[in-house]
């Protein structure tokens, strides 16, 4: 399954190679954009998934979830968990920064994932229990200890202008952190920090299938992700928080920290009710 998975993410990858530049762009939002290349690639990746795999649910960014075409509804317990094209914004405007990202769930639990970067043609995959690799070499998470020498990731929600506490966290990070950037592709930032190129991502607003290959690859390479409390992380909600393990506490402390500060100041709201109602609960 993993290597079906593989050459599935290398055969999307190539339909959205062969239309950069070229493909129709249209809005299914106020910002967020789907492009011909999604939904071509998109159904690539599920028509490979019917004919190899017929009785597998399917949960894929564009077409929604659906179940084994020949199984009984809820009957199966593998889950394939496609994004097509994450980075899409970049990929409209010519940004070379976005991938191919399919996750493969059993019974709940993520046991494949792939993310394909296709204008760097580097594939990053992971099956659980075997270890992550790049290209077939084994990656592992960087040994940076101290968030003051970390560079971090993170992601700017679609609806960041209903979230202005969004901006008290970013600044936060840039202050205490060596550097923070942001690619506008969350599948690509979790995979940088399964092989080291990060040191640690953080992000609210996203979905299960921005997130369900790229937390496998940073567990297989020894990393640590949870959602911003330090619980275990549930794809189906749209706090994570990934790191090296080593910067995983201090990241938590700083996201704490700007959530009680809000909260002093009268400031908190929105997306931080969750925040303080699981920390009282605790």
């Amino acid at each position: 399954m993993l290597n079906f998975a593989i050459q599935t993410a290398r055969e999307a990858g190539g339909v959205l190679i062969d239309r950069l530049g070229r493909a129709q762009v249209s809005n299914k939002g106020t910002i967020d954009l789907v492009t011909e290349a999604d939904l071509a690639a998109e159904k690539l990746i599920i028509d490979r998934i019917r004919s190899h795999y017929p009785r597998h649910a399917i949960l894929a960014e564009e077409s929604g979830a659906s179940e084994g075409r020949t199984s009984i509804p809820g009957e199966s317990e593998w889950k394939w968990i496609i994004d097509p094209l994450d980075g899409t914004t970049n990929y409209a405007h010519g940004y070379p920064c976005f991938c191919v990202s399919i996750g493969v769930e059993r019974a709940g639990r993520v046991e494949i994932g792939i993310v394909y970067d296709p204008m760097r043609d580097e594939m990053f995959a992971a099956e659980r229990g075997q270890g992550a690799t790049l290209n077939e070499r084994r990656i592992c998470v960087s040994e940076v200890e101290d968030l003051n020498r970390a560079m971090l990731c993170t992601g700017f929600p679609y609806n960041v202008r209903e979230r202005p506490n969004f901006a008290r966290d970013f600044t936060n990070f840039t202050m205490q952190a060596q550097a923070v950037r942001r690619d506008g592709s969350a599948a690509i930032d979790l995979a940088y920090v399964a092989c080291g190129r990060f040191d640690g991502f953080w992000e609210d607003g996203l979905n299960p299938w921005d997130v369900a290959a790229g937390i496998l690859l940073i567990e297989e390479a020894g990393g640590r992700v949870t959602d911003y409390l330090n619980a275990p992380l549930d794809i189906y909600t749209p706090k994570v928080l990934a790191s090296n393990g080593l910067v995983h506490e201090a990241m938590m402390s700083v996201l704490r920290g700007s959530c009680e500060r809000a909260q002093a100041a009268g400031l908190i709201g929105g997306e931080d009710d969750w925040f303080v109602a699981r920390e009282r609960s605790e």
